[in-house]
């Protein structure tokens, strides 16, 4: 599982089958920074995750990626990659609390 912040949303109006009515949302992975531990960097690249949670643009989110994504609920047969799984409430890093939600 990773961290990501979602950044925007993927509109598809032809794709493959089973994934009609699906929401993809693009997330930017979030990183511990190594030279602060108190805060994150952003990751170089972009991910466009299918998203199961109801999860919105500003959010922090947990997100898993190949065969794991698809044994999320009612992925077992659509090609997918990523997956975002969780809604993040709070990240504590070395005893200190790094992200609250509710902030």
């Amino acid at each position: 599982m990773f961290l990501a912040r979602v950044e925007g949303s993927v509109v598809a109006t032809k794709k493959e089958a089973t994934m009609s009515g699906r929401k993809l949302l693009l997330l930017r992975p979030q990183l511990v920074d190594e030279k602060d531990p108190t805060k994150f960097r952003p990751g170089m690249n972009t991910i466009v995750a299918v998203d199961t949670v109801g999860s919105g643009i500003g959010e922090l989110v947990l997100f898993c990626q190949g065969s794991s994504a698809r044994l999320a609920a009612g992925l077992k047969d659509a090609p997918v990659d990523a997956v975002i799984i969780g809604i993040v409430d709070c990240v504590d890093v070395l005893g200190k609390q790094i992200y609250s939600a509710r902030t």
